[in-house]
């Protein structure tokens, strides 16, 4: 029988134009028996977007088309892009104007029409097709007008139109509350969006009020579904002794996790020694989720739907229930704990010359932190190795094997972007009390290097067994934003020092020596970041560009990243013996599309954890107007300059009409901004004195002036007499005018 991966193939082989069934079933062989089963893949293509069914019900390729299939999202200019699901033969996203979107709204996955193509490769659009509503929630600011019927504000500015709720349905809301609205009616060409209020959130200062506003805005299920805890409660709390049947044990080895100080869930653990021979023999032991959660159980389809879990700064979203994710599945100090163990014999050159996977049972000797462990590697006659010091020994090993391992992983060009992340440090009613640069410590290296080296480990076992596979995959970046990017280091005096349209991750790693602990090292990192391709998931395995890895995927978070479970799955299938071919068929017809929405739900993850630190730092900001601080400009844009405020992580906004000395002209290629009188040049990684002049809680930003540019403009000010400089910063009245939403409200509302 045709599985949607073989007809696809066969259809981009043989059908070199849209066709009918009745031509579809000659041009494709299809047996009599297996027509009604086409008739069914046809119609499942046709949802999922991979295939088009157009006038006279012929179906077509997408990509044959001048057709692109991928999600929706518009800003709030009133356009849009789509991000295809796959690779396509454009620059970019494909650019949706306005007029041009049709009955899509943000998030929505939708089928787009090429409609223009420009000469850099940039292509125009429309929308013709909606195949699958982005949301079926908006949260947002619940109102009444004049006439007393309500609406909703959408939180996210990205969300175009107000929805509508009728009378009855505003779930006791009193205008000013942040709410969450379910979807009744979507929006079309001649009538707005209509909801009814599901929750009301509360005021928008109130304690906690922002987490819930994020977690409804992204969509993130908060509350475990009744069946997955009851199936989580019913696995128990301990090991069972049936469960330790046909495992390896290694509880007489000395295990021991290292996490952060308020972890909660640990899911790997090392053990190490020196062989005979002077090899190391290092262990990662990863919680063996796989044996407790079933496909196709309530657990299961719940962390394929959540497909991670979710970090704040006040609290976490697990994958699993608590019952499993800090209970059943956490690798917790002195009790025994399933695991499936990638055991590695290193040489002394950092090659895994051998290597053992087993299903597994460990008594973690010790729940050790970062903090501890890098303070018994730095100071050898401290409180920290007193404490532990039958354990010394073991964390000196490896110390030594993490210099081995890194010493080779950077040989062969893998790139470190080793910059000080921001740390919030909470305090009571839900407050930001400090934001601290969060420090990576020999701990924090040891352990990851050990986590890459199981998982390009485990990633070359799968590919050598020829079987279907997911992989964590980092591809080539663009040669045109690497061209850019090259223009742009020259402007500093630097250079890749690579063959046009050959630069390797060695390039990068070098580049990255030469400007580090230099004032220009952040902006230039950021944007050799955004010169890079996403990491996400897929089934082909094309390499990890970052890491230089030929092979590579992630094995040692099951209980927070879905696609490790799978793995974890996939590893075991492979031990046993190669699965039969309707199994591996199976594979290759569902794993594409498990590797397309866990990469999506990761984005999610991101953005809404992004969104949510960016907001408490806005707020942290709310009382520090007029105050003055040292900052790194970090971004460069027609509009202005994004500067980092060297004391508290924060990033605001230095915008043009602010800069009243001189008519400021943006350069691309350079990143600068020209002064045209003056000859003032702003460029990346400029230090500047800037005054905090605004904060807006609304639109979550911090508004900023340079010091030097408000004093000049002022003392012209005071030579000129009375009148008032354009670039006095404060901006009060904008404050108090209606903003978009609030002007067009009576034209939107009577759609």
């Amino acid at each position: 029988m045709l599985s949607k991966s073989q007809l696809l193939a066969r259809m981009r082989e043989r059908v070199h134009h849209p066709a009918a069934i009745r031509e579809l079933l000659r041009l494709l062989r299809v047996p009599r028996h297996e027509r009604a089963s086409l008739r069914r893949l046809l119609k499942m293509l046709v949802a999922e977007g991979e295939l088009i069914e157009i006038r006279g019900h012929r179906y077509g390729l997408p990509e044959s088309m001048s057709l692109i299939v991928g999600r929706l999202e518009t800003r709030a200019g009133g356009f849009g892009f789509v991000s295809p699901d796959r690779p396509a033969d454009l620059e970019g996203d494909l650019f949706i104007p306005s007029g041009a979107l049709g009955e899509a709204m943000h998030g929505d996955r939708v089928v787009a029409r090429i409609e223009r193509m420009k000469e850099d490769g940039r292509a125009e659009g429309r929308v013709i097709k909606v195949l699958e509503r982005g949301l079926s929630q908006i949260v947002g600011r619940y109102e009444r007008d004049d006439s007393g019927l309500g609406f909703v504000v959408p939180f996210d500015r990205r969300i175009l139109l107000d929805v509508q709720v009728m009378p009855g349905e505003d779930g006791g809301a009193t205008p000013g509350d942040m709410v969450a609205v379910a979807l009744t009616r979507w929006p079309t060409g001649t009538r707005g969006a209509a909801g009814r209020v599901c929750e009301v959130l509360g005021d928008i200062d109130a304690p906690g009020v922002d987490t819930k506003i994020i977690i409804r805005k992204h969509g993130l299920p908060d509350v475990h579904g009744d069946d997955a805890v009851a199936e989580a409660v019913r696995l128990g709390r301990d090991v069972t002794p049936k469960d330790l049947e046909g495992r390896t044990d290694f509880r007489p080895i000395v295990t021991v996790t290292i996490d952060g100080e308020h972890a909660r869930d640990f899911d790997d653990a090392i053990s190490i020694e020196k062989l005979p021979n002077g090899h190391y023999w290092l262990g990662v032991h990863i919680a063996d989720v796989a044996h407790y959660v079933a496909e196709g159980s309530a657990l299961d389809a719940e962390a394929y739907e959540r497909g991670t879990s979710v970090y704040f700064p006040e609290r976490a979203i697990h994958m699993f229930p608590s019952e499993l994710a800090t209970g059943l599945c956490s690798l917790n100090p002195q009790v025994d704990r399933l695991v499936q163990s990638c055991l590695m014999e290193v040489d002394r050159h950092g090659q895994v010359v051998r290597s053992e996977f087993h299903d597994g049972v460990i008594h973690s000797r010790e729940r050790m932190t970062y903090t501890d462990v890098n303070a018994i590697l730095t100071e050898p006659d401290g409180e920290a190795a007193r404490r532990y010091e039958p354990l010394v020994p073991m964390f000196r090993l490896m110390e030594e094997l993490f210099q081995v391992l890194n010493g080779r992983r950077r040989r062969r060009g893998s790139i470190d972007f080793d910059l000080n992340e921001a740390s919030i440090v909470m305090g009571e009613g839900g407050l930001v009390e400090a934001i601290i640069a969060l420090e990576r410590n020999v701990a924090h290296r040891l352990i990851e290097e050990f986590m890459l080296l199981a998982n390009e480990t485990v990633a070359a076992y799968l590919e050598e067994q020829d079987l279907p596979a997911i992989y964590r995959i980092h591809e080539e970046p663009d040669p045109l934003k690497v061209e850019k990017f090259e223009e742009f280091l020259s402007g500093f005096g630097y250079s890749l020092a690579a063959p046009p349209g050959a630069a390797r991750p060695r390039h990068f790693q070098r580049l990255l020596g030469r400007i580090h602990d230099k004032p220009e090292e952040k902006p230039i990192a950021a944007l050799m970041l955004r010169t890079m391709q996403k990491a996400r998931y897929a089934t082909q395995n094309v390499g990890h560009f970052g890491l230089a890895a030929d092979s590579y995927t992630h094995f040692t978070s099951p209980i927070r990243r879905y696609p490790d479970l799978v793995v974890h799955r996939l590893l075991r299938a492979a031990r046993r013996g190669r699965p039969d071919a309707e199994a591996v068929e199976t594979l290759d017809e569902e794993l594409p599309e498990v590797a397309r929405h866990t990469s999506e739900r990761e984005r999610r993850a991101e953005e809404a954890e992004r969104e949510l630190v960016q907001w408490k730092k806005v707020r942290f900001m709310a009382d520090k107007v007029g105050d003055e601080f040292e900052g790194f400009v970090t971004g460069v844009a027609a509009f202005g300059l994004f500067v980092e405020l060297v004391e508290h992580f924060v990033e605001g906004l230095v915008h043009i009409s602010t800069m009243a000395d001189d008519y400021y002209r943006y350069l691309e290629g350079s990143h600068t901004l020209h002064g045209e009188n003056t000859g003032q040049v702003y460029r990346l990684g400029d230090r500047v004195k800037v005054q905090v002049i605004r904060v807006s809680l609304e639109e979550r930003q911090i508004d900023l002036g340079l010091v030097d540019i408000l004093e000049r403009v002022r003392r012209d000010e005071r030579s000129r007499g009375a009148r008032r400089s354009k670039a006095r910063p404060k901006r009060e009245g904008r404050k108090q005018r209606p903003g978009r939403r609030e002007r067009q409200a009576g034209k939107k509302r009577g759609r």
